[in-house]
């Protein structure tokens, strides 16, 4: 499963999704995580309104099944979730690898809803719940 964070530094969630420096992508698996690419958007990124903006962000997150953020606009979010991706706002800024290990920790369990959806997005894994192990 594929997951973005808007970040302004490539260590941390700290920027909101419109107006983020760079967004990276990690893919997250029970067994691990790997990073797999990071889009940057320039230091010039001002507060103007301009949707097209959001354009270049929506195309990165693309084939996400969640992304991180520290703020997003409704127009925005609407956007994201439109892709049926899942956007994920953290109340200040964390470590992107944190958040890594808390996911990875989490598929070895039982999965909540929302992020058993988010697996499904992908396709690349299926969950039995009755027996809360992974099926290949």
């Amino acid at each position: 499963m594929k997951i973005a964070f808007a970040t302004q530094d490539k260590e941390r969630v700290d920027a909101h999704f419109g107006w983020a420096k760079s967004i990276v992508v990690y893919d997250v698996l029970a067994t691990g995580y790997r990073f797999v690419q990071s889009f940057e958007f320039g230091d010039k990124l001002e507060e103007d309104g301009d949707e097209d903006k959001l354009t270049p962000k929506l195309e990165a997150i693309r084939d996400c099944a969640i992304v991180y953020v520290a703020a997003i606009g409704g127009s925005g979010a609407a956007r994201v979730v439109a892709m049926k991706i899942h956007p994920i706002k953290v109340p200040e800024p964390q470590a992107i690898k944190d958040i890594l290990d808390k996911l990875q920790a989490v598929l070895k369990g039982t999965p909540p809803p929302w992020l058993r959806k988010a697996l499904q997005k992908n396709g690349e894994r299926s969950y039995n719940f009755e027996e809360e192990e992974a099926i290949p």
